[in-house]
């Protein structure tokens, strides 16, 4: 039998689908990478199965992720997303994928990637945290402080502490697979 996370809600296809084939593999793309980030910032206060359940949704209203598209997004276009049923209709995460669009942008002319700037602050080596539950993964760290206040610097909106080391997780800088997980990408040097 296949061995997941605890937190994985099976009865949910894209949950698991998640897990098994996105959560924790690192993550290289600045448009996937740029995608996660926005999903983490919706989901604050929200749960993740929420956001996964309006993710097709999300990508077909707001250019799939393309961040030169999102950017010139005018404010009648981000209001117009306000009557979307399908998506998070809160005016402020809206509002603030163009901006944190923007600042993705300014990243990529500073730092010639966001992968680049983004995996800089571990080195360009994942953190591996050996997890044996779940429970005991961290929900913030001094890393995930450190690089929330660098990303509010640079303009970025809804990256608090929290939501970074979410993102974090999802974009496999950070191994918090429990070791006996079949998807832990690290399982065999465990």
């Amino acid at each position: 039998m296949t061995k997941r996370c605890g937190w994985v809600k099976m009865n949910n296809p894209l949950y698991v689908a998640y897990h098994d084939e996105e959560w924790g593999k690192p993550l290289h793309d600045d448009q996937k990478l740029f995608e996660l980030l926005c999903m983490e910032t919706y989901q604050a206060g929200l749960s993740w199965e929420t956001i996964l359940n309006k993710r097709q949704a999300f990508r077909e209203a707001i250019h799939f992720y393309d961040a030169q598209k999102i950017a010139q997004m005018t404010d009648t276009d981000l209001d117009g997303l306000l009557g979307n049923p399908d998506i998070i209709r809160n005016k402020m995460k809206i509002y603030a994928t163009r901006a944190n669009a923007q600042a993705f942008l300014a990243v990529q002319k500073q730092f010639g990637s966001f992968n680049d700037y983004i995996w800089s602050f571990i080195d360009f080596k994942t953190i591996d945290n050996q997890i044996m539950n779940y429970k005991e993964a961290p929900t913030k760290t001094e890393l995930s402080e450190s690089i929330s206040k660098a990303l509010k610097k640079q303009g970025f909106k809804f990256v608090g502490p929290v939501c970074v080391y979410s993102f974090l997780e999802a974009a496999g800088l950070i191994n918090d697979h429990e070791n006996d997980c079949d998807f832990n990408p690290h399982k065999n040097t465990v």
